[in-house]
């Protein structure tokens, strides 16, 4: 398994044990834009969301095994895909997305995505971003005080995007930089405020 690909499943289980904490009152709540390109710089509910992340999900056994969206048949995962139980909707997903990721080995495997053809590191880097931010918006919109990212996992994201954040600003996915606080900076916050997003957005600066 590439680097990449285990950084996607250490999101994965971050993300899903976040999901796991939404109750039936929650669903409603409404999430700040994950980025700032077109068709994804507005608020959303999170149901719908979190059902946009289920379908991305899908797709990933797919993508990875070089397919091509009209081979696999493009309405293949439409629809309400969280069902009555969301969260085991969610993991039996991951835990299929996760098993496809675990076998890849060549980096530089084509994946065919709806927005073109990418190497299959860049395409892990990609969804990989996504899911750290979600976790974190999902996190913080349900009270949470803490970034649900842990230690190991930021560190890799830290590593794998810095040197390079500037292209992902150039598209939307990061932001302008927030300044570090004075002292001991943990790797969630490195990464986070790099990004662009408050990692404690419940303290005042």
């Amino acid at each position: 398994m590439i680097h990449e690909a285990e950084l996607f499943v250490k999101a994965e289980q971050m993300l899903v044990e976040v999901i796991g904490r939404i109750r039936s009152e929650h669903w409603r709540l409404v999430i700040p834009p994950l980025f700032d390109m077109p068709g994804a710089d507005k608020p959303s509910p999170l149901r719908p969301l979190v059902n946009q992340y289920a379908y991305d999900n899908a797709w990933v056994p797919d993508m990875l095994a070089g397919r091509t969206m009209d081979e696999v048949g493009r309405d293949k995962f439409d629809g309400d895909l969280l069902g009555d139980d969301p969260h085991a909707a969610v993991t039996r997903i991951s835990d299929a997305a996760c098993a496809a990721a675990s076998q890849v080995t060549d980096g530089d495997a084509v994946v065919h995505t709806s927005f073109g053809e990418f190497a299959a590191r860049d395409y892990f880097w990609q969804i990989d971003i996504a899911r750290c931010f979600l976790a974190h918006e999902i996190a913080m919109a349900l009270g949470s005080r803490a970034c649900p990212l842990p230690e190991d996992l930021a560190k890799g994201m830290y590593d794998g995007t810095a040197p390079v954040a500037e292209q992902w600003r150039s598209v939307g996915v990061f932001r302008e930089p927030m300044p570090y606080p004075p002292g001991h900076v943990s790797w969630r916050d490195q990464f986070l405020l790099t990004a662009g997003r408050d990692p404690h957005p419940f303290l005042d600066h």
